[in-house]
């Protein structure tokens, strides 16, 4: 009867030694965080670099990446197919993939998508050579232009402005379709005229363009801006000295920027995300000056897709929406 007792104790004994283990090894579990960002020389990268580091310092058995990517329309892409947890990407682009616009390279709706927050804005800014004669808008027909990746959130940015400015692509004596570095490097070599870049003020590109050559960077006035039609444009103005030589305020184009994330992505996890985000955001702000017009007060406005209900409860527990 002893032996008996003995080995149904040892059977219980063993049976919860197992589920302890077994739930230590589910708690151990890593959960993977991959950002996608831009390309390198953009503002997405750094900040997404910013946020992975961030995401694997503070949130419990979390492994965090940032990828390289061509940004907002294909960060959308990804994100729809579960190869991303969490995206930087343009209003526009946003919108166009909810929607499903084919013109913008969105062949279905993207129905997985899902708002974290709103962050800053990005500002489309047209920098030419000094020598190429290039001031307004109306200058630029006849020149050599880079328009940012193929079907990126820069490109699609570029098609949009260029129309409200009465121009389009054959207007152009040739049209790169490039990264901002790539761009850049084009300009330094004269086989560009003008590059437009559609990104936070102060972007490490355009920065680097304009300690190497001269620059003029092209105003887009207000009514241009208006003409667009599409309520995510507004006006706004890229301050006086945000780059050498470029000595006084300008008017152009802005665009909000969002973090996106999507349905499949646990509730917790999103929650985590969110919090670790809005209470480390010196971290983002070290890495780019672009993230200091991240605001929690902001991060609910204008999401052209649905919040996350992981967003959503954080928001709510800090008074941001009802």
């Amino acid at each position: 009867m002893r032996v008996k007792k003995w080995i149904v104790a040892a059977a219980v004994t063993s049976a919860s030694a197992f589920v302890a283990f077994s739930g230590s090894v589910q708690a151990q579990k890593a959960q993977f965080i991959n950002v996608l960002t831009g390309g390198q020389s953009g503002v997405y990268y750094p900040l997404g670099v910013a946020m992975a580091q961030l995401y694997a310092q503070k949130i419990p058995g979390v492994k965090a990446t940032a990828q390289v990517t061509k940004a907002s329309a294909e960060n959308m892409n990804l994100l729809q197919a579960g190869r991303g947890e969490v995206a930087w990407s343009l209003a526009d682009s946003v919108s166009d993939a909810w929607e499903g616009n084919e013109e913008a390279g969105f062949t279905k709706k993207l129905d997985k998508l899902r708002g974290l927050s709103a962050t800053y804005n990005n500002y489309i800014q047209i920098v030419a050579n000094a020598d190429a004669g290039i001031t307004s808008l109306d200058d630029l027909k006849g020149k050599r232009i880079s328009v940012g990746a193929a079907r990126s959130g820069t490109e699609l940015n570029a098609r949009a402005i260029l129309k409200a400015a009465g121009l389009s692509y054959d207007d152009f004596a040739k049209v790169e379709y490039l990264p901002f570095g790539e761009s850049v490097e084009l300009m330094k070599n004269r086989q560009l005229d003008v590059t437009l870049q559609s990104a936070g003020l102060g972007v490490s590109s355009i920065r680097d363009l304009a300690t190497a050559v001269k620059i003029v960077v092209v105003p887009i006035p207000k009514e241009v801006v208006e003409k667009v039609g599409k309520a995510a444009y507004q006006p706004g103005v890229i301050p006086a000295n945000t780059y050498a030589g470029q000595d006084q305020d300008l008017p152009t184009a802005a665009i909000p920027n969002f973090l996106v994330t999507h349905s499949d992505v646990p509730e917790e996890l999103v929650y985590e995300m969110t919090k670790t985000l809005y209470e480390n955001l010196g971290s983002l702000q070290s890495a780019h000056n672009a993230a200091k017009a991240i605001e929690l007060k902001n991060a609910a406005n204008g999401m052209p897709v649905p919040i996350h209900p992981g967003a959503e409860r954080y928001y709510k527990e800090k008074g941001i929406i009802q």
